[in-house]
């Protein structure tokens, strides 16, 4: 872990510093400007009912084990990904961020993983409301990854043809999942549309989203992540410490720095770490 940090500092010198940090994602547009614009926020107690309103998912803790999803409760197994929660908690309010996008350099390293980890374990924070939506429209994987039951599809949500709560679902109180159900024929028409902007604007404001995390496509591998940074607030990279090439790194915060802030790496499958000499034994 140690060369690969190394690595990276020297590839960000080599390129004139460390991650740069764009302009902020621009506001909505006006009323006047649009008449498009989604309709003002309802009152926190609209947005109350509306997740009351979210159909109720309770996973099945064996499909969860088979796939690696371990922080229902907290412990030795989901120790890594709590810290990673809460690094992101503190990071975002301190930059007063509500918007994350997760992405990899590639094809299996990790990040639905590392994002349905940490959309369990943000249902742990009750005063955080957290949704979390399947970007990746080529290759959807959390709906099996989770369990979730069969729902609409994501893109019909997106495009403005059904509202959230005939699509997505509930984790306890205060997290809701919207995935897709199929793959995309052509993602990229989906995921360039203006509609996209106004249905999250609109989806964030509704329902009072703290926390808004986009579970984007690998970077390297297609233009359908690029079409989704900028607006996000910031971007997390999934590596994989046996796959992914430090170049690959570089090259990945190079694109997100181009349209958002990049918040960090996530080194995924690292064995180099030191145990915790047994604090939750």
């Amino acid at each position: 872990m140690e060369k690969l940090q190394k690595a990276l500092q020297k590839a960000r010198e080599q390129r004139g510093g460390d991650i740069g940090m764009p302009s902020p994602r621009p506001a909505a547009p006006s009323r006047e400007d649009d008449t498009a614009r989604p309709a003002a926020a309802v009152e926190t107690t609209g947005a109350d009912a509306l997740w009351k309103a979210l159909p109720a998912f309770d996973p099945d803790r064996k499909v969860l084990e088979r796939n690696r999803i371990v922080t229902a409760n907290a412990g030795r197994e989901s120790s890594a990904y709590d810290i990673l929660r809460t690094k992101i908690m503190l990071t975002m309010r301190k930059n007063g961020w509500s918007r994350l996008a997760i992405t990899s350099p590639t094809m299996s390293c990790g990040k639905t993983t590392t994002a349905c980890n940490l959309a369990i374990g943000f249902a742990r924070n009750p005063d955080l409301r957290s949704i979390f939506l399947e970007f990746d429209l080529r290759r959807p994987n959390m709906a099996r990854t989770l369990g979730l039951p069969e729902r609409p599809d994501i893109t019909e949500m997106l495009m403005g043809e059904r509202p959230f709560a005939e699509q997505g679902v509930r984790y306890r109180d205060n997290v809701a999942f919207s995935a897709a159900s199929r793959v995309s024929e052509d993602p990229t028409s989906v995921l360039t549309s203006k509609t996209i902007y106004h249905t999250l604007e609109r989806l964030e404001s509704d329902y009072a989203a703290d926390l808004m995390v986009l579970d984007l496509p690998p970077l390297l591998v297609g233009d359908d992540t690029r079409a989704v940074l900028k607006d996000v607030d910031c971007a997390m990279l999934v590596a994989r410490a046996d796959a992914t090439t430090v170049p690959q790194i570089d090259l990945c915060e190079r694109e997100i720095v181009e349209h958002t802030n990049m918040l960090g790496i996530v080194l995924n499958r690292c064995r180099d770490i030191d145990d915790d000499y047994g604090y939750y034994e």
